[in-house]
């Protein structure tokens, strides 16, 4: 019944064994419990989990791939993950974050004068003088630094990285963002220039690693997304990511606007469907064959074989449903699809949790049902 849902896949030189991923999410949670977490959903028989927001420097958030404890973190969760059949992928990004205007506004955020949204709102106000200014010097060491973190993502166990098409890159690709007047600003052939460069760097320092690359699409008419590229700038920018070494495509919705839209809840006046931001997929097939994997709302296993019948999508990539569910997979391969606990796109635990700083969780673990 389920026959594209569930057989194995090339997928830009890795074979999965189904075609279902766990998508990049900032799960906010303490080292142990996230990689239990993480554990569990590769052992509910997903094809490949995306750790997200890996970072290709030394500094940022959350484990690095340059320390020791963070090293020997990612190498426990890539042994983890294997046990259970499962394939890994490190996300790699660098923010673009300006750090100097979120000191500037901690006072406002300490005393309530700022909320934590108009803090982010702010923060993504500063992005676009940010990258507008970095130096070039600075950009070439940044674009080259995926290098390094590629190849000692390899040595942790990762199976594949992911280069970011949101943060930095999203925003370099941005003609809202970027104002730069040298070769890392202009049309969309000089925009591209910075994703282009961090692709290339990690084929240089890892020529035999699949590289999947995040393309978020920003769409105007109504206006969502502010990082990333628009439709019609798409046919400049696949070709060359495709040629820099890019070999397969994770397409979704562009960044650095409400966070309900890239995390839309059913109730989103655009983005409450299921596979929402499929239409952006369509667009990125008419100029790549390289596999395409899909995500936006995904949870009805009848619609995603659909999609994959039709070579609309060749992945179908989860987050909030396999939080909600993990065995969602396993319950798919067992004909046993009514027992599916679907996730109902409430954003209470998942998104809530993540802005209240709790960490993300669901409704159903937390029985607010």
């Amino acid at each position: 019944m389920y026959q594209y849902l569930t057989s194995p896949l090339d997928y830009g030189g890795l074979t999965l064994k189904n075609r279902v991923i766990f998508a990049p999410t900032t799960l906010g949670l303490p080292p142990e419990t996230q990689l239990e977490r993480l554990r569990a959903i590769a052992a509910g028989g997903c094809a490949m989990i995306i750790v997200g927001d890996v970072p290709v420097g030394k500094g940022g958030f959350g484990p690095s791939l340059y320390h020791r404890k963070g090293f020997d973190w990612f190498r426990r969760l890539a042994d983890a993950v294997h046990e259970e059949g499962c394939m890994l992928c490190a996300q790699l990004h660098q923010s673009d974050a300006d750090w100097k205007a979120m000191v500037r506004h901690l006072p406002g955020l300490m005393t309530g004068r700022i909320s934590k949204s108009q803090l982010r709102t702010l923060l993504n106000e500063a992005v676009g003088p940010y990258i507008t200014g970095l130096p070039a010097r600075k950009v070439r060491e940044i674009t080259r630094s995926f290098g390094p973190a590629a190849a000692l993502a390899r040595q942790a166990g990762f199976d594949m990285v992911q280069v970011h098409g949101d943060r930095m890159c999203g925003s370099f690709s941005s003609s809202l963002f970027n104002h730069r007047t040298d070769g890392y600003g202009g049309g969309p052939e000089e925009r591209v220039r910075f994703a282009v460069e961090a692709v290339e760097a990690v084929r240089a320092c890892a020529p035999d690693l699949p590289i999947d690359y995040k393309l978020a699409v920003r769409l105007e008419a109504p206006h969502y997304g502010n990082a990333g590229v628009t439709e019609e700038e798409l046919p400049v920018f696949v070709p060359l990511l495709e040629a820099a070494g890019v070999t397969s495509f994770h397409v979704t919705l562009a960044d650095h606007g409400d966070l309900s839209d890239t995390i839309p809840p059913a109730a989103h006046p655009a983005f409450g469907g299921e596979g929402c931001f499929l239409p952006l997929c369509d667009r990125v097939r008419a100029l790549t064959d390289k596999p395409i994997c899909g995500v936006g709302g995904l949870t009805d296993p009848d619609f995603i074989e659909a999609q994959l019948r039709t070579g609309r999508i060749q992945c179908a990539a989860m987050s909030r449903q396999l939080i909600a569910d993990p065995n969602w997979p396993n319950k798919v391969l067992g004909k046993n699809t009514e027992a599916i606990r679907r996730c109902v796109r409430c954003n209470r635990a998942c998104l809530g949790g993540m802005l209240a700083h709790r960490g993300v969780s669901c409704i159903y673990e937390r029985n607010e049902l």
